[in-house]
């Protein structure tokens, strides 16, 4: 256990699994003819049997081919799930939103089988639609993009402020780079030295797992740099060094939507 900076570089230990592999001896029937022989026949050793066993080849069968759109409650298909994207994020909404970044267009957070109305459960063939859903950081919004995939149509859109599902992967690498551009970064990049004698110069140099917070989380309120989180898009960082110890971050708060770091405490 190291203490510095950041407060601490858990060093704990590596937990091994090991996976035990079962050989399973098969014994292959005589030829028709009864001859016997050294191809794994009732009188051939143990050995050889294994030997002829092993020397069968595998048969290896393909998976079946996807289909372009699915049927009834299957999964949304890959062909499905790019359409369904496509026509959600229609120009107009594009060019009027920005992702975590803020370039042009809304960060997508996810691609989902809509669920079915009460009148349309036990449908012989229920309408297929997808749930597209979206963090507009232009104006702190969470979009839900509904799309019906016979027709073709975004059949409704809906809008709420001050809801904040998981962060995806392109926000919690964000924010990792935010927290590492900021002086409150600097603890960070000290124990990385330390942990592994090199420079951190890329978040992905680390293994981050982000969590959405919200102010007054805990019996500690913050102070007041993180009194608009929850409105703002905030996350808090767990990190650790690629299969290495990890690195206590906890104390930070990233507004991705203001692009500030506050420690809390």
């Amino acid at each position: 256990m190291m203490h510095r900076h950041l407060g601490k570089v858990v060093a704990g230990a590596a937990v091994a699994i090991t996976a035990t592999a079962v050989m399973v001896g098969v014994t292959l029937p005589g030829s028709a003819s009864g001859e016997e022989g050294s191809g794994g026949g009732p009188q051939s050793s143990s050995a050889e049997q294994g030997q002829a066993a092993r020397q069968q080849p595998g048969v290896v069968e393909e998976a079946p081919e996807q289909r372009k759109t699915g049927s009834g409650r299957d999964p949304l298909t890959d062909d499905e799930m790019k359409r369904a994207q496509s026509l959600a994020a229609g120009r107009d909404f594009r060019m009027s939103s920005e992702d975590v970044k803020g370039a042009k267009g809304p960060e997508r957070l996810s691609t989902d089988l809509a669920e079915l109305s009460p009148d349309e459960v036990g449908a012989a063939d229920p309408p297929r639609r997808a749930e597209v859903t979206y963090y507009d950081y232009k104006d702190d919004t969470y979009v839900t993009k509904t799309v019906d995939l016979g027709s073709g149509k975004v059949t409704g859109t809906d809008t709420q402020r001050a809801v904040q599902p998981p962060p995806n992967r392109d926000e919690v690498m964000e924010a990792a780079r935010l927290l590492m551009a900021d002086k409150l970064g600097e603890g960070l990049k000290k124990d990385f030295k330390d942990a592994t004698g090199k420079a951190l110069t890329r978040p992905d140099q680390l293994t981050v797992t982000g969590f959405v917070y919200r102010a007054g989380e805990g019996s500690n309120p913050g102070p007041a740099s993180v009194q608009d989180c929850g409105k703002h898009r905030c996350v808090r960082l767990f990190t650790r060094v690629v299969n290495g110890p990890w690195i206590d971050a906890r104390q930070m708060v990233v507004d991705l939507s203001a692009h500030k770091v506050t420690k809390l405490g």
